[in-house]
């Protein structure tokens, strides 16, 4: 066993591609295209320093590198470069890329994940919260969203329950609404409130998302049990971030519609 531990791990790259190409190649953000001896692309990735990324696939260690990268960097007979001004780009680059070539060895975003809606709608003293796929005449909506609509749907959902229930505690909640299973929808009675809160969640989207945290914290002062305060807190958070997060990215282009 010893003398089996001092066999050093494989470097195919290296035998089919030389330690020079290694040391000469570029310092500069951009994606890289292995391709195998029929000039088929293998593998599309994105690096904001190629050297420095290409380096991670030098050593085929079968405990280090997934078993389909083992693979793959036998295969590999020459890898194409692609530059880019920045990592940015480099990201934007690569999604069009595997979106056109479906590489073999490649898994996320190959396939366009599919597009969420979250919407809602108020009914009489109630609002409605629920995430589709495809909107429904009479539901407002914001979207399309990507993994994330599910954590927005629950964090909007608990939130309003608790605000619109000041008496009840946060494991007073719908059965399984801390986990976000709502079943088809979340229903949250609001009695006379319906219509503001509505509105409150069409302005978060849309037009000024600070009015609904600052009304929802305002609704949480009189709660003191630490546990609630902390989990309050940080699903308050989540709200803010998912705000920022999105105006910043330029989602101007979603559109809010009443069906």
């Amino acid at each position: 066993m010893s003398q089996l531990l001092l066999i050093p791990d494989p470097k195919p790259l290296d035998q089919q591609l030389g330690q020079r190409f290694f040391r000469e190649a570029p310092q500069q953000p951009g994606v890289y295209l292995m391709r195998d001896a029929a000039d088929r692309v293998l593998y599309v990735g994105k690096a904001k320093n190629l050297r420095q990324r290409l380096q991670n696939y030098r050593v085929a260690n079968p405990d280090r590198m997934p078993r389909r990268h083992l693979r793959m960097v036998r295969e590999v007979a020459r890898i194409e470069f692609q530059f880019c001004p920045g990592e940015s780009a480099a990201l934007k680059r690569e999604a069009k890329l595997l979106r056109s070539l479906k590489p073999q060895f490649n898994r996320a975003g190959v396939w366009p994940g599919r597009t969420r809606f979250l919407v809602w709608r108020q009914v009489e003293e109630r609002l409605d919260l629920a995430v589709t796929d495809v909107p429904e005449t009479g539901w407002q909506r914001y979207g399309p969203l990507g993994g994330n609509s599910r954590q927005l749907h629950r964090t909007l959902a608990c939130l309003l329950w608790l605000a619109m229930n000041p008496g009840r505690a946060f494991v007073e909640l719908p059965a399984g609404w801390a986990q976000g299973k709502f079943g088809e929808t979340a229903m949250i009675h609001c009695g006379n409130s319906a219509k503001e809160v509505a509105k409150a969640v069409a302005a978060f989207f849309w037009e000024a998302p600070g009015g609904l945290v600052l009304w929802l914290q305002s609704q949480f002062t009189a709660r003191t049990h630490p546990f609630e305060c902390t989990v309050i807190a940080a699903e308050l958070e989540l709200l803010k971030e998912f705000s920022a997060r999105h105006r910043k990215a330029g989602k101007n282009r979603l559109q809010l519609a009443l069906l």
